[in-house]
Protein backbone atom coordinates (compact mmCIF):
# COMPACT_ATOMS: atom_id res chain seq x y z
CA UNK A 1 0.00 0.00 0.00
CA UNK A 2 1.29 3.33 -0.80
CA UNK A 3 1.70 5.82 1.51
CA UNK A 4 1.76 9.95 1.91
CA UNK A 5 3.16 11.98 4.18
CA UNK A 6 2.44 15.67 2.91
CA UNK A 7 0.99 19.10 5.02
CA UNK A 8 0.03 22.38 4.24
CA UNK A 9 0.28 25.22 7.13
CA UNK A 10 -0.01 28.66 7.48
CA UNK A 11 0.52 30.57 10.50
CA UNK A 12 2.79 33.18 12.35
CA UNK A 13 6.05 32.30 13.86
CA UNK A 14 5.64 32.08 17.76
CA UNK A 15 9.51 33.32 18.18
CA UNK A 16 12.53 34.45 16.06
CA UNK A 17 14.31 31.50 14.44
CA UNK A 18 16.82 29.82 15.45
CA UNK A 19 19.57 28.47 13.53
CA UNK A 20 22.41 26.14 14.22
CA UNK A 21 24.77 24.20 12.19
CA UNK A 22 25.60 20.45 12.55
CA UNK A 23 29.35 19.17 13.09
CA UNK A 24 29.17 18.46 9.32
CA UNK A 25 28.34 22.10 9.16
CA UNK A 26 24.66 21.64 7.55
CA UNK A 27 22.79 24.18 8.59
CA UNK A 28 18.89 23.21 10.49
CA UNK A 29 16.30 25.94 11.43
CA UNK A 30 14.25 25.34 14.70
CA UNK A 31 10.83 27.92 14.04
CA UNK A 32 7.87 27.77 16.29
CA UNK A 33 4.06 28.26 14.05
CA UNK A 34 0.87 29.90 15.65
CA UNK A 35 -2.00 28.81 13.41
CA UNK A 36 -5.65 30.26 14.54
CA UNK A 37 -9.13 28.60 13.73
CA UNK A 38 -12.05 31.13 13.99
CA UNK A 39 -15.82 30.30 13.57
CA UNK A 40 -19.30 31.22 15.07
CA UNK A 41 -20.23 28.61 17.93
CA UNK A 42 -24.15 27.08 18.04
CA UNK A 43 -25.14 30.31 19.72
CA UNK A 44 -23.62 33.00 17.33
CA UNK A 45 -20.48 33.58 19.62
CA UNK A 46 -17.25 34.06 17.95
CA UNK A 47 -14.48 31.62 18.89
CA UNK A 48 -10.83 31.06 18.42
CA UNK A 49 -8.48 28.08 19.46
CA UNK A 50 -4.36 28.31 18.03
CA UNK A 51 -2.73 25.52 17.22
CA UNK A 52 0.87 25.20 17.92
CA UNK A 53 3.44 23.47 15.60
CA UNK A 54 7.32 23.23 15.73
CA UNK A 55 8.91 22.61 12.49
CA UNK A 56 12.77 22.16 11.56
CA UNK A 57 13.91 23.12 8.12
CA UNK A 58 17.37 22.09 6.57
CA UNK A 59 19.97 23.49 4.62
CA UNK A 60 19.57 26.40 2.05
CA UNK A 61 15.78 26.28 3.00
CA UNK A 62 16.51 27.06 7.05
CA UNK A 63 19.56 29.67 6.15
CA UNK A 64 16.57 31.46 3.69
CA UNK A 65 14.13 31.16 6.41
CA UNK A 66 16.73 32.04 9.19
CA UNK A 67 17.67 35.54 7.30
CA UNK A 68 14.08 36.97 6.12
CA UNK A 69 11.36 36.18 9.09
CA UNK A 70 11.79 37.28 12.37
CA UNK A 71 8.69 36.38 15.37
CA UNK A 72 5.19 37.25 14.68
CA UNK A 73 5.60 37.23 10.54
CA UNK A 74 3.35 35.04 8.78
CA UNK A 75 4.76 32.05 6.31
CA UNK A 76 3.29 29.82 4.29
CA UNK A 77 5.16 26.10 4.80
CA UNK A 78 5.27 22.93 3.18
CA UNK A 79 6.53 19.63 4.50
CA UNK A 80 5.96 16.24 6.11
CA UNK A 81 5.28 15.16 9.41
CA UNK A 82 8.06 13.37 11.28
CA UNK A 83 7.67 11.82 15.01
CA UNK A 84 11.02 12.71 17.42
CA UNK A 85 11.45 10.17 20.22
CA UNK A 86 13.73 10.29 22.90
CA UNK A 87 14.23 9.73 27.01
CA UNK A 88 14.18 11.91 29.55
CA UNK A 89 16.10 11.87 32.55
CA UNK A 90 14.06 9.99 34.41
CA UNK A 91 14.38 7.46 31.64
CA UNK A 92 10.91 7.86 30.34
CA UNK A 93 10.05 8.05 26.41
CA UNK A 94 9.09 11.26 25.04
CA UNK A 95 7.71 11.45 21.63
CA UNK A 96 7.03 14.88 19.66
CA UNK A 97 5.60 15.29 16.03
CA UNK A 98 7.23 18.25 13.95
CA UNK A 99 7.30 19.25 10.63
CA UNK A 100 9.86 19.34 8.40
CA UNK A 101 10.15 22.05 6.09
CA UNK A 102 10.36 21.15 1.93
CA UNK A 103 9.05 24.71 0.78
CA UNK A 104 7.60 27.94 2.00
CA UNK A 105 6.38 31.09 1.08
CA UNK A 106 6.49 34.38 2.07
CA UNK A 107 3.12 35.78 3.26
CA UNK A 108 3.24 39.49 3.82
CA UNK A 109 4.75 42.77 3.12
CA UNK A 110 5.03 44.48 6.67
CA UNK A 111 7.95 44.17 8.78
CA UNK A 112 5.78 44.04 11.96
CA UNK A 113 3.98 41.22 11.00
CA UNK A 114 0.33 41.03 10.08
CA UNK A 115 -1.77 40.12 7.10
CA UNK A 116 -3.55 41.73 4.49
CA UNK A 117 -2.59 43.82 1.39
CA UNK A 118 -2.23 42.61 -2.03
CA UNK A 119 0.51 41.57 -4.31
CA UNK A 120 2.50 38.91 -4.91
CA UNK A 121 3.71 36.02 -2.72
CA UNK A 122 7.58 34.39 -3.36
CA UNK A 123 8.10 30.91 -2.76
CA UNK A 124 11.00 28.83 -2.46
CA UNK A 125 11.67 24.92 -2.65
CA UNK A 126 14.62 23.86 -0.92
CA UNK A 127 15.94 20.00 -0.92
CA UNK A 128 18.67 20.46 1.43
CA UNK A 129 17.65 18.43 4.32
CA UNK A 130 18.93 15.17 4.85
CA UNK A 131 18.36 12.10 2.98
CA UNK A 132 17.63 9.02 4.90
CA UNK A 133 17.10 5.52 3.98
CA UNK A 134 13.43 5.88 3.97
CA UNK A 135 13.19 9.36 2.81
CA UNK A 136 14.77 8.05 -0.90
CA UNK A 137 12.60 8.81 -3.75
CA UNK A 138 10.95 6.18 -5.53
CA UNK A 139 10.75 6.35 -8.98
CA UNK A 140 11.01 9.83 -10.74
CA UNK A 141 12.17 13.00 -9.03
CA UNK A 142 10.43 16.38 -8.05
CA UNK A 143 11.77 19.14 -9.94
CA UNK A 144 11.58 22.83 -9.13
CA UNK A 145 14.85 23.96 -6.67
CA UNK A 146 17.62 21.89 -6.82
CA UNK A 147 18.54 23.76 -3.48
CA UNK A 148 18.97 26.99 -4.71
CA UNK A 149 17.41 29.83 -2.89
CA UNK A 150 15.71 32.57 -4.98
CA UNK A 151 17.34 36.48 -4.58
CA UNK A 152 14.68 36.87 -2.11
CA UNK A 153 14.07 40.47 -1.81
CA UNK A 154 13.57 42.05 1.71
CA UNK A 155 10.63 41.12 3.17
CA UNK A 156 9.53 44.95 2.86
CA UNK A 157 9.40 44.52 -0.67
CA UNK A 158 7.50 41.72 -0.72
CA UNK A 159 3.47 41.73 -2.00
CA UNK A 160 0.54 39.03 -1.27
CA UNK A 161 -1.66 38.57 -4.28
CA UNK A 162 -4.48 37.93 -2.38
Amino acid sequence: MPNFNKCYLMGNLTRDIELRHTSGNQAVANLGLAINRRWKSADGQDREEVTYVDCEAWGRTAETLAKYLQKGRPVFIEGRLKLDTWEDKEGKKQSKIRVVVEGFQFIDSRPGGGGGGGGQATSYEGHDEPRYESDAPRGGSRGGGGGRAPSAPPASDIDVPF
